[in-house]
């Protein structure tokens, strides 16, 4: 049985010069997916890891839609390089409106 999603507002958008990322942090346990900017207009999700102690909690779909969300409110589209997040959008024809084609 899964369990709820984390909220999204508990996720943390780390930009650094070399990798972005989101982050989703439980007790020591953090579970993140990174990115690069590709110009202004267009981010490129990379990869994604959830540790096991996060499994079943919907955490890899809550890091994506957040990309999701983010990308929406700054007009940008995204690459879903990573298998994970690629799958996602799969599963969620409702994101295709920023996934760059």
């Amino acid at each position: 049985m899964s369990r709820p999603a984390p909220q999204v507002q508990h996720i943390e958008r780390e930009e650094q010069p070399n990798k972005d990322r989101y982050v989703f942090r439980l007790g020591e346990d953090e579970a993140e997916i990174t990115y690069s900017r590709a110009g202004e207009s267009m981010i490129i999700i990379d990869h994604t890891e959830v540790p096991d102690a996060m499994r079943d909690r919907s955490v890899g779909q809550a890091l994506v839609r957040r990309a999701v969300e983010d990308a929406r409110a700054e007009g940008r589209s995204i690459v879903p390089l990573c298998p994970f997040a690629k799958a996602q959008f799969t599963r969620h024809p409702d994101w295709h409106d920023v996934l760059k084609r």
